[in-house]
């Protein structure tokens, strides 16, 4: 039978519920249990997809599709599994699913209400993705005293009931605000959102406290006191140097030991060494190169989360620390692009809209130009073939259909836009295929003798997507005899997946998100490849 551990949040948000959750779920996994992860999300979006990066962070895309919350990232880079769309619910979601039962009369005249009905289907999702593990972690979005939260708190209150104490664990994770000038940390924040969380009939049965510095036995026994939680269950987690430190400081604390016997679960065999060995090689880490990310959602870091950590994991794999400095694209013209000369790398992320695509256009020149080391996802591949159109090819007016829809030369386009080249005819038309996201992993043919086969090592990959408009095929034919190669090309449709340019120390771009699949453990080979390139570039 699965065992349920949830974890919720008090005082403030962005304490860092995922990266609890993930470290949890990883200790476990090493002791050879069998874990799953779900992130319930009180918006009333279906999903992220449609959400500003700025206000929300990056969306995550899983294999099979699904667009969700960031969190997801972190579950599939720690615990090293793969996430799917059960593993995102939303109250959009549930709402949804309750309103279409209602219309098909599934609820036979009954008045429709939170509980039981969206209760019921929150947990039947729970349930759907825990998908038969050992231990289910399900972290709830939100902080506790939030009103859009209290459907999903009252749902898992009820399932813990129906499962009993051994089957299921209660994690609440709290601020401890330190007060400078009294020279105290607080525990009032922590017990009033205790307090809340009883309030609605959830004792929990562990307190992860978040504060700057490891807590003392005087506070723990305060928090205790006024909590009603053992002092045993009450854990420090204080401020790291890396997210990645944070499974060995739990585990140093014998968090998991302690979950094991409070569920009752089989003692297997601790084992942290992957996580230690990879501080120690972070610990071995000299060496700087610098990366110049030119984004259009650059105010809020969050945005480019899996990008931000695949640079980083390659980092590591190459032994440097790698040093971002977020540009916005808008503020890159002819009078500013000088500012890129102290940059060893360049890397243009995925976006949408026309805001800030002339100066992303700008900096790919400028890589391609002055042999700086270019990786361009997504949008960063188009800006690149819009760019090697313009002022090598000499298509002068060429562009994408997203950003002008009357150019002459749509180098870029949904695919039931394709026009040659004199701008008048379609000439393709995959059943509006190009008019919906192309979403989940697909795969990827690699040309042999090319940089991206040799940075994989392999002729086929699977890699997962997440963008409408498409390098349109029909002008494919007017790169034929110039450095810019198509070396990737999809299995289904013969779609542009991979450009590169010859004679250039590494410049590469790629239809796809590669940074979803990075590791902390093997990185990614693109992203390995591009910073081993820009640390050279040094020399």
């Amino acid at each position: 039978m699965t065992r349920y551990v949830f974890i919720t949040g008090g005082v403030v948000s962005s304490l860092g519920k995922g990266i609890a959750s993930a470290s949890l779920a990883s200790l476990f996994k090493l002791r050879g249990f069998n874990v799953s992860l779900q992130k319930l999300d009180p918006y009333i979006n279906l999903d992220p997809g449609t959400m500003s990066p700025i206000q929300h962070g990056e969306v995550f895309v899983t294999r099979d599709g699904a667009e969700t919350d960031l969190d997801l990232g972190h579950y599939e880079r720690f615990v090293d599994i793969e996430m799917s769309q059960d593993s995102n619910v939303t109250a959009g979601r549930v709402y949804s699913n309750v309103i279409n039962k209602e219309r098909k009369g599934d609820y036979l005249g009954s008045t429709v209400q939170v509980v039981p009905h969206i209760t019921d289907e929150i947990k039947k999702l729970i349930i759907i993705g825990a998908k038969k593990s050992d231990i289910a972690f399900v972290e709830v979005g939100g902080t506790v005293g939030d009103i859009e939260s209290l459907p999903f708190l009252e749902s898992i209150r009820q399932f813990g009931l129906e499962l009993g104490p051994k089957n299921s664990l209660f994690i609440h994770l709290t601020l401890l605000p330190y007060i400078a000038v009294t020279k105290e940390i607080k525990t009032k924040p922590t017990q009033h959102s205790v307090k809340e969380l009883r309030s609605i009939g959830i004792q929990p049965d562990i307190l992860l406290c978040r504060s700057s510095d490891l807590i003392d036995e005087p506070i723990k026994q305060k928090i205790a006191l006024f909590t009603n939680v053992s002092k045993d269950a009450v854990f420090s987690a204080e401020d790291a140097s890396s997210i990645y430190d944070i499974p060995i400081m739990l585990k140093n604390q014998k968090m998991d030991d302690f979950i094991i016997k409070k569920m009752n679960l089989r003692k297997n065999k601790s084992n942290i060494k992957p996580w230690t060995e990879y501080k120690q090689k972070v610990k071995k880490c000299r060496k700087n190169v610098k990366i110049a990310m030119i984004g259009k959602y650059v105010d809020l870091e969050d945005s480019y989360k899996s990008l931000n950590e695949a640079l980083y994991h390659a980092g590591i794999i190459n032994m440097l620390k790698v040093e971002i400095d977020y540009i916005d694209s808008d503020s890159i013209k002819k009078s500013t692009i000088k500012s890129l000369e102290t940059m060893d790398g360049i890397l243009v992320p995925g976006g949408f809209g026309n805001r800030g695509i002339e100066g992303k256009i700008l900096a790919a020149k400028y890589a391609r130009e002055n042999n700086v080391p270019y990786f361009g996802i997504c949008l960063g591949m188009q800006i690149s073939v819009i760019e090697y159109a313009r002022n090598v090819i000499n298509l002068k007016k060429a562009n994408s259909t997203e950003f002008d829809m009357k150019t002459n030369n749509p180098v870029v386009a949904l695919v039931n836009e394709w026009r040659d080249s004199k701008g008048k005819k379609i000439i393709v038309d995959k059943s509006n295929f190009g008019g919906t996201m192309r979403l989940g992993a697909q795969k990827c043919n690699i040309r042999k003798n090319t940089l991206a086969y040799k940075m994989y090592r392999k002729a086929s990959i699977d890699e997962r997507h997440r963008h409408r408009y498409e390098v349109n095929s029909n002008f494919v034919k007017f790169f034929k005899d110039s450095d810019l190669v198509f070396s990737g090309e999809s299995a289904r449709e013969g779609l542009m997946e991979i450009i590169e340019i010859k004679n250039h120390p590494w410049y590469l771009g790629c239809q796809f998100h590669p940074e979803f699949t990075s590791s902390p453990l093997r990185g990614h080979p693109l992203f390995n490849g591009f910073i081993k390139a820009s640390f050279r570039g040094k020399i």
